[in-house]
């Protein structure tokens, strides 16, 4: 019996070892970066290539039968990180995506297959299979590769901070900047290019986001620093009017329709029990380093100052809302709230750009800065800069409230004069042609010697 199972063994080997041997002779002519790659791969000494592929693809006319992985294919020998990453942000990032309503106003790649705007870095995400069957050739099915880039899938890569920084920096969420020119960035730097440096010395990305390997990342106050509710009454209405701002609650505070988006994507955090036991563990991870009266001085320093610009953008808010209540801004077609804030910058007038740049760009360096010790960004790229929106957003709110004030008195003299003008030719029959084209001519003249009066 032994010599049976030995002999069916030999002839599993041999028949994995061609297959191999088949995939890898082809595609080093084809493809030659990614066998070196794989070569290169711990993976390459354990599976062979139809171990996530699949045994259809043969020839180089039957390539779509290869099949793309997805996280499930990599569940198979890697259940616990992949039970972490489905509780994480990370797998609803393609969710949180497709939930601005601003995505469905942009171009494919830059929102779905192709992968060039948003949906580069979102893709991450767990994609429901309606998504993947839009996919002509499947690209971006995978999520785990995010990190561990193919077809080395390195864990040492993922646990490089510079693994995050191609999704975590530019724009609205710019950490990799401020980590890296922290002190805590600066430090790894440093002890990295030493010969007998200790890059430990100073936290990295995986060191607070990623605890002892953890794939379920996610953070207590959230992407957009928003959690309900707040036993701060003002600091509550002033969430309110941000929460009324992106669609989340409608104009008597209740919850819309986008509110189960947020809950289902964790764009939030909803309770004080989910807020408490996701801060306690940075806190611990802190504390590992610092004090406890310094850890706790540096995130009540940054709830407070998320405090503050709540105020700050919801004044900005109530502005532009004031402007819709009179009239004087209407509804853009399709949107069903306005001031719309997950409109983004499809905002269709100027004081509406810049109030979605106060939320997006200055609010998020405000206290994305203060949480990775920044203090340059969280004042100079993020406070300063929604102190000087505030400022533009309500000087232009004046403004239009004047030159709509002014059209207003402008349209009963204007329509005075047409009248009169009408009535004076009606009345003299005999005066037609030429007359009649000089009187329309005078008609501006007539206009201001009224307003004159």
């Amino acid at each position: 019996m032994k010599w049976v199972l030995s002999l069916l063994l030999v002839f599993l080997f041999v028949g994995l070892a061609y297959a191999e041997d088949e995939c890898i002779s082809c595609h080093e002519k084809v493809t030659p970066g990614i066998v070196k790659q794989w070569k290169e791969s711990k993976m390459s000494k354990h599976f062979s290539c139809d171990t996530c592929h699949g045994s259809s693809h043969k020839t180089m006319n039957d390539y779509e039968k290869a099949k793309i992985p997805t996280p499930e294919t990599c569940k198979a020998c890697h259940p616990t990180q992949y039970e972490q990453f489905m509780k994480g942000k990370h797998s609803l990032a393609w969710i949180a995506m497709n939930a601005m309503p601003m995505v469905t106003h942009q171009p494919t790649p830059i929102v779905g297959e192709g992968f060039k705007g948003c949906s580069g870095c979102h893709k991450i995400g767990i994609k429901p299979e309606e998504d993947l069957k839009k996919f002509k050739r499947e690209y971006g099915t995978g999520s785990c590769d995010s990190c561990h880039t193919r077809h080395k899938f390195s864990k040492e890569e993922a646990l490089d901070p510079r693994a995050c920084q191609t999704c975590h920096m530019g724009f609205d969420h710019p950490q990799w900047e401020m980590w890296s020119t922290s002190k805590h960035g600066t430090i790894w730097q440093i002890e990295k290019d030493l010969p007998n440096g200790d890059p430990n010395r100073a936290p990295k990305c995986q060191t607070c986001h990623m605890p002892n390997g953890t794939h379920e990342v996610i953070t207590a106050w959230g992407f957009l620093a928003l959690r309900v509710p707040e036993d701060d009454k003002e600091w509550w209405n002033d969430r309110v009017t941000i929460l009324q701002a992106l669609g989340v609650l409608d104009e008597n505070g209740k919850p819309t329709e986008r509110f189960d988006v947020v809950k289902m994507g964790k764009v939030a955090r909803l309770s004080k029990e989910e807020f408490e036991k996701i801060r306690s563990q940075y806190v611990a991870i802190c504390e590992q380093c610092h004090s406890k009266d310094f850890v706790k001085q540096h995130f009540d320093s940054c709830d407070q100052i998320i405090r503050e610009a709540d105020r700050l953008l919801a004044e900005a808010i109530r502005e532009v809302k004031s402007l819709y209540d009179e009239g004087i801004l209407k509804k853009p077609e399709g949107w069903k709230y306005a001031p719309d804030l997950l409109q983004f910058y499809e905002a269709a007038t100027p004081i509406e750009q810049e109030l979605y740049m106060m939320f997006l760009e200055y609010r998020m360096r405000t206290f994305q800065g203060c949480f990775h010790a920044n203090p340059d960004y969280m004042h100079w790229y993020g406070w300063a800069e929604m102190k000087r929106a505030l400022t533009e957003i309500k000087t232009e709110a004046e403004k239009m409230r004047a030159e709509a004030k002014l059209a207003k008195m402008e349209k009963p003299v204007s329509e005075k004069v047409t009248k009169e003008i009408k009535t004076e030719t009606q009345q003299k029959k005999g005066i037609c042609g030429p007359t009649a084209l000089i009187g329309l001519a005078l008609l501006p003249l007539a206009y201001r010697f009224l307003r004159r009066k």
